[in-house]
């Protein structure tokens, strides 16, 4: 199952960073080195932080230079592809392996970067309740992770070469697709070196004037689906599926407004309130509980070409069992086919803890 969900999901970030094609082509190659700390983001690792996580970061970038009109409305970014290697200096926690898709946006006349970075990570010593039960942070070895870098960044010094350094966030977790799934977060320096491939040749940016966006109000229909367990160990993988209706409007070239409802039927939440009703009966939960949720939401989607982000903040308003609070939050990627027609991959979860990571279709009319 495990190489089947890598499957899925690098085909999934592949189609959200796919471009056309464009004449005016420009490659970097860059390396960083990082060292730094995993955070306490929850009392429940404080076990596995015992000493400095290292390891480096190598990346492949294509420059744009305006030949399409969000290139220059996002001030010409990069787009690429990197592999990570993190030592996280602990037996327990093991070593990871990961590989990305990102974006290089640039600020202050393009000598600060800002990278984001999202793809799949191999755990080389996850959680196993006999060989290494202490690894409540990896509850699998394949894992969702992204990954953030704020660095100054200075291109062609010498011949091509140039340098940058600065922090980075690292971020590992399987998003509850298998129990235990506390993840961890790890804030690091880097530094390191970019170059050229063309060796600094120059190639100028194309003005473009930005051109206003009006749409009508537009109506939404999504079907969300994925596996996901409780954190119970050992209560099992289940199937979910999330009905999901929202209209948007846009308010300008890059955003538009969402507001919408989702209807959850999330078969996980059986066998917990199964589980419940018996190991806790001093809870008051009832095996024949609901399992159902329906919630409201406000959103934003962030247009960027054939690809948006989206960010949607819910509340629960049919909500018969109690699972981590009412309000809930979904983050994630939509990558358009057409003028109608998209697919999604999304974070779902209750503030900083995941529920699941979600695989979605959809049309907006």
């Amino acid at each position: 199952m495990n190489f089947k969900f890598l499957s899925i999901l690098l085909i999934s970030v592949s189609f959200c960073f796919a471009q056309k094609s464009t004449e005016l082509k420009k490659y970097t190659l860059d390396a960083s080195q990082f060292y730094g700390s995993i955070i306490l983001h929850n009392p429940d690792i404080s076990h596995l932080i015992t000493s400095h996580p290292a390891g480096v970061i190598l990346s492949y970038n294509r420059k744009t230079y305006g030949s399409e009109e969000w290139e220059a409305l996002y001030n010409y970014p990069d787009l690429g592809y990197s592999f990570i290697y993190q030592n996280t200096n602990n037996s327990t926690l093991g070593d990871n392996y990961g590989l990305y898709a990102h974006y290089n946006f640039y600020f202050f006349k393009r000598n600060v970067q800002l990278r984001v970075g999202q793809g799949v990570a191999y755990a080389s010593n996850p959680y196993d309740k006999e060989t290494n039960f202490r690894n409540n942070a990896y509850g699998s070895d394949v894992l969702s992770s992204t990954y953030l870098m704020f660095n100054y960044h200075k291109e062609n010094i010498i011949k091509g070469l140039g340098f940058k350094a600065g922090i980075s966030v690292i971020h590992y977790s399987n998003a509850n697709f298998r129990a235990p799934n506390t993840s961890t977060n790890t804030l690091a320096f880097n530094v390191g070196v970019v170059y050229d491939l063309d060796g600094g040749k120059e190639i100028e940016y194309i003005q473009r004037v930005k051109e206003k966006v009006t749409e009508r109000l537009r109506y939404n229909f999504a079907l969300r689906t994925g596996i996901n367990e409780s954190d119970v160990i050992d209560s099992g993988q289940y199937g979910f599926v999330v009905l999901s209706a929202y209209a948007d409007k846009r308010v300008g070239r890059k955003s538009a407004l969402q507001l919408g409802t989702d209807v959850y039927f999330s078969n996980f939440l059986k066998e917990l309130i199964r589980y419940q009703s018996i190991a806790f009966p001093e809870n008051g939960v009832n095996a024949d509980n609901d399992y159902k949720r329906v919630g409201v939401f406000v959103g934003h989607e962030l247009f960027i070409n054939k690809m948006s982000i989206i960010s949607q903040l819910g509340y629960y308003v049919y909500y018969p069992f109690d699972f981590e609070g009412r309000m809930y939050n979904r983050m994630g990627l939509k990558r358009y086919f057409g003028e109608k027609v998209y697919g999604a991959v999304t974070l779902k979860s209750h503030g900083a803890k995941a529920e699941a990571v979600e695989f979605g279709i959809g049309i907006r009319l």
